[in-house]
Protein backbone atom coordinates (compact mmCIF):
# COMPACT_ATOMS: atom_id res chain seq x y z
CA UNK A 1 0.00 0.00 0.00
CA UNK A 2 1.27 3.46 -1.28
CA UNK A 3 2.02 6.16 1.62
CA UNK A 4 0.13 9.08 1.21
CA UNK A 5 1.16 12.81 0.59
CA UNK A 6 0.41 14.01 3.65
CA UNK A 7 2.16 10.99 5.50
CA UNK A 8 5.04 12.27 3.76
CA UNK A 9 4.77 16.16 4.73
CA UNK A 10 4.24 14.59 8.58
CA UNK A 11 7.31 13.04 8.49
CA UNK A 12 9.78 15.42 6.84
CA UNK A 13 8.29 17.56 9.29
CA UNK A 14 9.19 15.83 12.18
CA UNK A 15 12.74 15.65 11.25
CA UNK A 16 13.16 19.07 10.65
CA UNK A 17 11.91 20.18 14.40
CA UNK A 18 14.10 17.59 15.59
CA UNK A 19 17.23 18.77 13.77
CA UNK A 20 16.05 22.17 14.40
CA UNK A 21 16.61 21.83 17.77
CA UNK A 22 20.65 21.07 17.24
CA UNK A 23 23.12 24.08 16.81
CA UNK A 24 25.77 22.40 14.78
CA UNK A 25 29.17 24.54 14.67
CA UNK A 26 31.72 23.38 12.02
CA UNK A 27 35.20 23.35 13.61
CA UNK A 28 37.46 22.35 11.33
CA UNK A 29 37.49 21.13 7.26
CA UNK A 30 40.68 19.83 6.28
CA UNK A 31 41.93 19.57 2.28
CA UNK A 32 43.59 16.50 1.24
CA UNK A 33 44.69 15.50 -2.69
CA UNK A 34 45.63 12.55 -4.24
CA UNK A 35 47.80 12.86 -7.69
CA UNK A 36 46.56 10.72 -10.10
CA UNK A 37 47.45 10.33 -13.67
CA UNK A 38 44.99 12.84 -14.98
CA UNK A 39 46.44 15.22 -12.08
CA UNK A 40 45.42 15.71 -8.90
CA UNK A 41 42.28 14.83 -6.76
CA UNK A 42 40.62 16.53 -3.75
CA UNK A 43 38.93 15.24 -0.47
CA UNK A 44 37.78 16.83 2.28
CA UNK A 45 37.43 16.05 6.17
CA UNK A 46 35.08 17.86 8.12
CA UNK A 47 35.00 17.93 12.18
CA UNK A 48 31.58 18.85 13.49
CA UNK A 49 29.87 19.56 17.33
CA UNK A 50 26.25 19.26 17.64
CA UNK A 51 24.33 20.27 20.83
CA UNK A 52 20.95 21.31 22.13
CA UNK A 53 22.47 24.17 24.19
CA UNK A 54 20.71 21.96 27.05
CA UNK A 55 22.78 19.80 27.96
CA UNK A 56 23.15 17.08 25.33
CA UNK A 57 26.27 17.46 22.72
CA UNK A 58 28.36 15.34 20.34
CA UNK A 59 30.56 14.82 17.39
CA UNK A 60 30.80 13.45 13.93
CA UNK A 61 33.83 13.16 11.74
CA UNK A 62 32.70 13.14 7.46
CA UNK A 63 34.94 12.48 4.56
CA UNK A 64 33.66 13.21 1.28
CA UNK A 65 35.01 14.56 -2.28
CA UNK A 66 32.98 17.44 -1.46
CA UNK A 67 32.80 20.10 1.36
CA UNK A 68 28.94 20.06 1.77
CA UNK A 69 28.60 16.17 1.79
CA UNK A 70 31.62 15.78 4.27
CA UNK A 71 29.42 17.83 6.90
CA UNK A 72 26.61 16.10 6.38
CA UNK A 73 27.81 13.06 7.39
CA UNK A 74 30.22 14.51 10.29
CA UNK A 75 26.60 15.98 11.48
CA UNK A 76 24.64 13.01 11.19
CA UNK A 77 27.47 11.05 12.94
CA UNK A 78 27.78 13.94 15.85
CA UNK A 79 23.97 13.44 16.00
CA UNK A 80 24.49 9.37 16.12
CA UNK A 81 26.85 9.85 19.62
CA UNK A 82 25.50 12.49 21.63
CA UNK A 83 25.94 12.53 25.64
CA UNK A 84 24.12 14.31 28.22
CA UNK A 85 26.27 16.72 30.27
CA UNK A 86 24.48 17.31 34.03
CA UNK A 87 25.45 21.21 34.52
CA UNK A 88 25.12 23.16 37.24
CA UNK A 89 22.68 25.91 37.46
CA UNK A 90 22.42 25.13 33.55
CA UNK A 91 24.89 27.65 33.20
CA UNK A 92 28.51 25.94 34.08
CA UNK A 93 30.39 22.16 35.04
CA UNK A 94 29.81 20.82 38.73
CA UNK A 95 33.57 20.49 39.25
CA UNK A 96 36.98 20.43 37.35
CA UNK A 97 37.82 18.22 35.06
CA UNK A 98 41.32 17.18 33.34
CA UNK A 99 40.82 15.33 29.78
CA UNK A 100 43.43 13.48 27.71
CA UNK A 101 43.01 11.92 24.13
CA UNK A 102 46.38 11.33 22.87
CA UNK A 103 48.47 14.03 23.14
CA UNK A 104 45.78 16.28 23.29
CA UNK A 105 45.17 17.31 27.02
CA UNK A 106 42.66 19.81 28.66
CA UNK A 107 41.63 21.30 31.78
CA UNK A 108 38.31 22.54 32.19
CA UNK A 109 37.17 24.66 35.52
CA UNK A 110 33.73 25.41 36.91
CA UNK A 111 33.45 29.48 36.92
CA UNK A 112 31.34 32.21 38.61
CA UNK A 113 28.16 33.93 36.60
CA UNK A 114 29.32 36.38 34.00
CA UNK A 115 32.69 35.16 33.42
CA UNK A 116 31.63 34.00 29.85
CA UNK A 117 33.16 31.04 27.76
CA UNK A 118 37.30 31.43 28.21
CA UNK A 119 38.51 28.74 25.57
CA UNK A 120 39.64 28.47 22.57
CA UNK A 121 38.98 27.28 19.38
CA UNK A 122 37.76 23.93 19.57
CA UNK A 123 36.98 23.79 23.03
CA UNK A 124 34.83 26.56 22.53
CA UNK A 125 32.69 25.30 19.95
CA UNK A 126 31.60 22.18 22.22
CA UNK A 127 30.79 24.61 25.27
CA UNK A 128 28.57 26.31 22.95
CA UNK A 129 26.79 23.64 21.60
CA UNK A 130 26.62 22.21 25.13
CA UNK A 131 25.08 25.23 26.41
CA UNK A 132 27.45 26.43 29.00
CA UNK A 133 27.37 30.05 29.75
CA UNK A 134 30.58 30.18 32.28
CA UNK A 135 34.06 28.08 32.02
CA UNK A 136 37.44 28.69 32.05
CA UNK A 137 39.70 25.80 29.71
CA UNK A 138 43.31 25.61 28.82
CA UNK A 139 44.13 23.50 26.42
CA UNK A 140 47.68 22.18 27.68
CA UNK A 141 49.15 19.27 24.65
CA UNK A 142 48.21 18.91 21.31
CA UNK A 143 46.89 21.79 19.10
CA UNK A 144 45.36 19.11 16.69
CA UNK A 145 41.37 19.79 16.71
CA UNK A 146 40.64 16.14 16.86
CA UNK A 147 42.40 15.48 19.68
CA UNK A 148 41.40 18.66 21.82
CA UNK A 149 37.54 17.89 21.07
CA UNK A 150 37.58 13.86 21.80
CA UNK A 151 39.84 15.50 25.21
CA UNK A 152 36.96 17.79 25.83
CA UNK A 153 34.48 14.92 25.26
CA UNK A 154 36.31 12.13 28.02
CA UNK A 155 36.56 15.35 30.45
CA UNK A 156 32.64 16.23 30.25
CA UNK A 157 31.94 12.07 30.31
CA UNK A 158 33.54 12.05 33.83
CA UNK A 159 31.56 15.74 34.74
CA UNK A 160 29.20 14.02 37.64
CA UNK A 161 26.02 15.85 39.05
CA UNK A 162 26.22 15.74 43.36
CA UNK A 163 23.03 13.86 43.44
CA UNK A 164 24.64 11.09 41.10
CA UNK A 165 27.35 11.06 44.21
CA UNK A 166 24.89 11.02 46.41
CA UNK A 167 23.38 8.19 45.35
CA UNK A 168 26.25 6.51 44.61
CA UNK A 169 27.29 6.73 48.29
CA UNK A 170 23.87 6.39 49.95
CA UNK A 171 23.80 9.92 51.33
CA UNK A 172 22.10 13.04 51.29
CA UNK A 173 23.04 15.87 48.65
CA UNK A 174 23.07 18.12 51.77
CA UNK A 175 26.21 15.84 53.08
CA UNK A 176 28.07 16.04 49.77
CA UNK A 177 27.77 19.47 49.14
CA UNK A 178 30.50 21.70 51.07
CA UNK A 179 27.79 25.13 51.62
CA UNK A 180 29.15 27.98 49.59
CA UNK A 181 28.40 31.19 50.66
CA UNK A 182 25.38 32.72 48.95
CA UNK A 183 24.33 29.38 47.11
CA UNK A 184 21.26 27.38 48.09
CA UNK A 185 21.42 23.47 48.42
CA UNK A 186 18.61 23.07 45.77
CA UNK A 187 20.32 25.05 42.83
CA UNK A 188 23.20 22.97 43.31
CA UNK A 189 21.38 19.84 42.52
CA UNK A 190 20.30 20.04 38.89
Amino acid sequence: MARQDGERNRDRNRDDERDSEFVDRLVHINRVSKTVKGGKRFGFAALVVVGDQKGRVGFGHGKAREVPEAIRKATEQAKAGLIRVHLREGRTLHHDAPGRWGAGRVMMRSAAAGTGIIAGGPMRAVFEALGVQDVVAKSIGSPNPYNMVRATFEALKNETSPRAVAARRGKKVADILARRPGEAVSALTE
